[in-house]
């Protein structure tokens, strides 16, 4: 008996494999006829990673052009002289936006080779595309955060130097209203220096909190406390420009931040969202809970996973293009007509967040609205209790001795003027080299006044050694932190530049009383 012959097994032709292949790959591919017109390439073939990236069915594809795919026309002239040339041997390469079937616009990478026949004779074009749109989003991000940060980094040196002169300015003003005090014209006139000086440390302060240097006071708070709170200053806000609709979410998780600096954040979200407003125009104040989990965040530039308090404020008004967008935040960037903004509001928004752990987010049309989200981390402590103001002193005059340590000029004179006029015995300097010199350690100092920072801290230890009854008044900028533990907490004290001269005097006061 004859053993059963076995089924052979058919092999699929090469021609079929190599189709398969085509519509496997996860990059986009079609393939053209050689010839291109005035709509480019005429496509023969697109295999579903290239439908799905530009959004159409093959059969929409095939017998059509490929240049109602590209944005730039000028690519189709450049395809057009490649394939003219002895040079379409050699691929061509580009990069810009296709328009997918929805109108929308995907930025893709592509390169063009050349399909040729037994002759060497090119027959078709065999074209490849990669998505680019996350990686361009993610140079985009990196771009605008580098810019923001050396924008910063300017901000808050400019800032430094500017509360110098702030500080005289504002110093001199106070010394002289004691003088004219009998002459109510000028009294007045004095008065409006002052305040355009309190006016200047107060852009002086957003400066700083942009370039993320403004100390935060950081407390436990709750959001729809803070929101409630401050309901009735947002619609006096709003006023006759819209409506203000008020969404607090239900057990809402506690968050840490400075209370008073994010005030100013609420405050200038709704404050934007009203200048946008158009007739019939609504603003709503959405405050929830958010769990981000992980592998959500799949782009660098996405807020990590975690818990999160949001603040959203959301209006309906003229909206932003994309290229206001990128510059939102940005110091003295600024839409509105001259005169009629900073453009310190969104950049104070941007660095108090930013400085208390928090991201915050922006989706934006023109004609339909913007929406900006904050996110702060959400924590389980529970909010903190309000600090007890003490009541200031009702006398300021002493006759101790002390020792001012401040390197510019004129706050310096402005200081020890002040401080002499009210009595202590006051030896300035301008630097702690000169401060050695003037307090070789037999000289009795009580109470020394200037910043800690780099030599401050080793003169001060050298001092408390010879003077133990030393207290310390530190006048710094507003990236320093003052935090000496080698000295009881109530002989030390910090005042943030620009300060007001019956700051400096109460403090210093209250020191030498400790």
């Amino acid at each position: 008996m004859a053993a059963p012959k076995k089924k052979s097994r058919l092999r699929p032709a090469p021609e079929n494999v190599l189709a398969a292949a085509l519509r496997a790959q996860s990059e986009g591919v079609f393939i053209a006829e050689r010839c291109a017109g005035p709509k480019g390439l005429r496509i023969v073939f697109a295999n579903q990673s290239f439908c799905m990236m530009t959004g159409y069915a093959e059969a929409d594809l095939v017998g059509k052009g490929h240049g109602l795919l590209h944005v730039d026309r000028a690519e189709l002239v450049r395809l057009r002289r490649w394939l003219a040339s002895g040079q379409a041997r050699e691929p061509l390469a580009g990069e810009g936006l296709l328009v997918r079937a929805n109108r929308s616009t995907v930025h893709a990478a592509w390169s063009y080779d050349p399909l040729v026949d037994g002759d060497g004779r090119m027959t078709h074009v065999v074209a490849t595309f990669r998505d680019q749109t996350d990686k361009r989003r993610l140079q985009e991000a990196l771009v605008h955060a580098q810019r923001l940060d050396a924008v910063g980094r300017l901000a808050g040196g400019v800032a430094h130097d500017f509360n110098n002169l702030i500080s005289v300015i504002n110093g001199y003003c106070e010394i002289l209203a004691a003088h004219v005090a009998m002459n109510p014209q000028a009294l007045r006139e004095v008065a409006e220096i002052h305040h355009a000086g309190r006016k200047a440390a107060a852009l002086t302060q957003q400066l700083l909190a942009f370039s993320r240097r403004q100390p935060l006071n950081s407390t436990v708070l709750n959001l729809n406390q803070l929101v409630q709170e401050n309901a009735e200053i947002l619609r006096r806000l709003v006023g006759d420009a819209g409506r203000i609709d008020i969404e607090l979410g239900a057990e809402l998780a506690n968050m840490k931040t400075d209370a008073a600096q994010f005030q100013q954040v609420l405050l200038n979200l709704v404050l934007n969202a009203r200048d946008a407003l158009r007739d019939r125009g609504r603003i709503v104040v959405r405050t929830t809970n958010r769990v981000i989990k992980q592998g959500l965040n799949r782009r660098a530039t996405d807020t990590p996973p975690g818990r999160y308090v949001v603040l959203t404020v959301e209006d309906n008004g003229t909206g932003m293009d994309a290229e206001t967008q990128k510059h939102l935040f940005e110091p003295f960037f600024t839409t509105k007509p001259a005169g009629k903004g900073t453009g310190l509001g969104l950049a104070l928004v941007y660095g108090v967040v930013q400085q208390s752990g928090g991201y915050v987010t922006v989706h934006s049309a023109v004609l339909v609205g913007s929406t900006f989200e904050v996110l702060l981390p959400a924590t389980d402590a529970p909010v903190d209790a309000p600090t007890v103001t003490i009541a200031s002193l009702p006398s300021v005059r002493g006759s101790e001795p002390v020792l001012l340590v401040e390197e510019d000029d004129l706050v310096r004179k402005m200081v020890a003027g002040i401080l002499t006029a009210d009595g202590y015995q006051v030896t300035a300097v301008s630097n702690f080299a000169e401060a050695r010199r003037q307090t070789p350690g037999t000289e009795p100092v009580q109470l020394l006044i200037g910043t800690l920072a780099g030599d401050g801290e080793k003169f001060a230890r050298r001092l408390l050694s010879a003077q133990p009854k030393l207290r310390i008044l530190c006048t710094c900028n507003s990236d320093f932190e003052m935090s000496v533990s080698w000295l009881p907490k109530e002989h030390q004290a910090c005042l943030t530049k620009p300060y007001a001269l019956n700051e400096l005097l109460r403090a210093t006061r209250a020191l030498l009383d400790a």
